[in-house]
Protein backbone atom coordinates (compact mmCIF):
# COMPACT_ATOMS: atom_id res chain seq x y z
CA UNK A 1 0.00 0.00 0.00
CA UNK A 2 2.91 2.33 0.69
CA UNK A 3 4.08 1.80 -2.69
CA UNK A 4 0.63 2.44 -4.07
CA UNK A 5 0.72 6.34 -2.24
CA UNK A 6 4.03 7.07 -3.09
CA UNK A 7 3.57 6.26 -6.93
CA UNK A 8 0.07 7.72 -6.73
CA UNK A 9 1.89 11.14 -4.98
CA UNK A 10 4.44 11.05 -7.37
CA UNK A 11 2.16 11.33 -10.11
CA UNK A 12 -0.02 13.76 -8.83
CA UNK A 13 3.21 15.93 -8.12
CA UNK A 14 4.30 15.47 -11.95
CA UNK A 15 0.58 15.97 -13.17
CA UNK A 16 0.18 19.44 -10.87
CA UNK A 17 3.63 20.70 -11.84
CA UNK A 18 3.18 20.09 -15.41
CA UNK A 19 -0.33 22.10 -15.48
CA UNK A 20 1.24 24.91 -13.79
CA UNK A 21 4.72 25.48 -15.65
CA UNK A 22 2.20 24.89 -18.91
CA UNK A 23 -0.17 28.26 -17.08
CA UNK A 24 2.89 29.47 -17.40
CA UNK A 25 3.84 29.49 -20.87
CA UNK A 26 0.71 29.87 -22.22
CA UNK A 27 0.26 33.32 -20.19
CA UNK A 28 3.64 34.00 -21.53
CA UNK A 29 2.57 33.57 -25.20
CA UNK A 30 -1.13 35.19 -25.08
CA UNK A 31 0.34 38.42 -23.35
CA UNK A 32 -0.74 41.30 -22.94
CA UNK A 33 -4.24 40.26 -21.22
CA UNK A 34 -6.94 41.69 -23.50
CA UNK A 35 -10.67 40.57 -24.06
CA UNK A 36 -11.11 40.07 -27.92
CA UNK A 37 -11.33 37.68 -30.10
CA UNK A 38 -7.58 37.34 -31.27
CA UNK A 39 -6.26 37.03 -27.60
CA UNK A 40 -8.58 34.22 -27.03
CA UNK A 41 -7.90 32.73 -30.56
CA UNK A 42 -4.10 32.84 -29.41
CA UNK A 43 -4.92 31.06 -26.28
CA UNK A 44 -6.57 28.25 -27.79
CA UNK A 45 -4.35 28.39 -30.56
CA UNK A 46 -1.42 27.92 -27.76
CA UNK A 47 -0.37 24.25 -27.20
CA UNK A 48 0.91 25.26 -24.00
CA UNK A 49 -3.11 25.95 -23.18
CA UNK A 50 -3.68 22.14 -24.28
CA UNK A 51 -0.60 20.72 -21.85
CA UNK A 52 -2.28 22.72 -19.04
CA UNK A 53 -5.75 21.04 -19.37
CA UNK A 54 -3.95 17.48 -19.76
CA UNK A 55 -2.28 18.40 -16.41
CA UNK A 56 -5.57 19.01 -14.97
CA UNK A 57 -7.58 16.44 -15.82
CA UNK A 58 -4.26 13.98 -15.07
CA UNK A 59 -4.63 15.84 -11.73
CA UNK A 60 -8.21 15.07 -11.47
CA UNK A 61 -7.68 11.87 -11.97
CA UNK A 62 -4.86 11.17 -9.90
CA UNK A 63 -6.55 12.36 -6.83
CA UNK A 64 -9.66 11.05 -7.22
CA UNK A 65 -8.05 7.63 -7.04
CA UNK A 66 -5.38 8.54 -4.47
CA UNK A 67 -8.55 10.16 -2.36
CA UNK A 68 -10.26 6.30 -2.56
CA UNK A 69 -7.41 5.06 -0.25
CA UNK A 70 -4.66 7.40 1.57
CA UNK A 71 -5.74 8.77 4.90
CA UNK A 72 -7.20 12.51 3.87
CA UNK A 73 -4.90 14.97 6.41
CA UNK A 74 -1.89 13.61 4.57
CA UNK A 75 -3.32 13.69 1.12
CA UNK A 76 -4.66 17.13 1.44
CA UNK A 77 -1.26 18.08 2.84
CA UNK A 78 0.83 16.00 -0.15
CA UNK A 79 -1.45 17.36 -2.44
CA UNK A 80 0.14 20.88 -1.87
CA UNK A 81 3.87 20.11 -2.88
CA UNK A 82 3.45 21.48 -6.40
CA UNK A 83 3.98 24.44 -4.67
CA UNK A 84 7.32 23.52 -3.98
CA UNK A 85 8.53 21.83 -7.00
CA UNK A 86 6.57 24.89 -8.95
CA UNK A 87 8.69 27.26 -6.90
CA UNK A 88 11.75 25.36 -7.92
CA UNK A 89 11.05 25.03 -11.41
CA UNK A 90 9.92 28.69 -11.74
CA UNK A 91 13.49 29.69 -10.47
CA UNK A 92 15.08 27.32 -12.95
CA UNK A 93 13.13 28.20 -15.85
CA UNK A 94 12.12 31.11 -15.97
CA UNK A 95 14.48 32.82 -13.90
CA UNK A 96 12.20 34.06 -11.47
CA UNK A 97 13.86 35.11 -7.68
CA UNK A 98 14.69 32.91 -4.94
CA UNK A 99 13.50 34.64 -1.97
CA UNK A 100 14.08 33.54 1.66
CA UNK A 101 10.43 33.90 2.16
CA UNK A 102 10.06 31.27 -0.82
CA UNK A 103 13.08 29.03 0.89
CA UNK A 104 11.46 29.29 4.18
CA UNK A 105 7.52 28.76 3.14
CA UNK A 106 8.79 25.21 0.86
CA UNK A 107 10.61 24.05 3.96
CA UNK A 108 7.70 25.00 6.36
CA UNK A 109 5.60 22.97 3.68
CA UNK A 110 7.35 19.82 3.92
CA UNK A 111 7.98 19.65 7.45
CA UNK A 112 4.02 19.87 7.61
CA UNK A 113 3.71 16.84 5.11
CA UNK A 114 6.07 15.05 7.30
CA UNK A 115 4.71 15.60 10.23
CA UNK A 116 0.91 14.89 9.18
CA UNK A 117 2.50 11.38 7.32
CA UNK A 118 4.37 10.62 11.02
CA UNK A 119 0.89 11.52 12.83
CA UNK A 120 -0.76 9.16 10.55
CA UNK A 121 1.53 6.49 10.51
CA UNK A 122 1.53 6.29 14.50
CA UNK A 123 -2.47 6.38 14.57
CA UNK A 124 -2.39 3.31 12.02
CA UNK A 125 -0.08 1.50 14.11
CA UNK A 126 -2.20 2.18 17.24
CA UNK A 127 -4.69 1.00 15.10
CA UNK A 128 -3.32 -2.26 14.19
CA UNK A 129 -2.21 -2.55 17.58
CA UNK A 130 -5.74 -2.73 19.41
CA UNK A 131 -7.36 -5.07 16.29
CA UNK A 132 -4.61 -7.75 17.27
CA UNK A 133 -5.57 -7.30 20.76
CA UNK A 134 -9.51 -7.96 20.07
CA UNK A 135 -8.91 -10.48 18.09
CA UNK A 136 -6.36 -12.16 20.37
Amino acid sequence: MMRFYCIGFLVLLAFDTMEQTCFKYAGMVAAPLEFSSSWLEKVISCPWSYGALCGYLGSFATWMTLLRRAPIGPAFAASHLEIVTVTCLSAWIFHEPMTWHKILGGVLILLGVFCLAKAEHAVASKNAGTLDAQQA
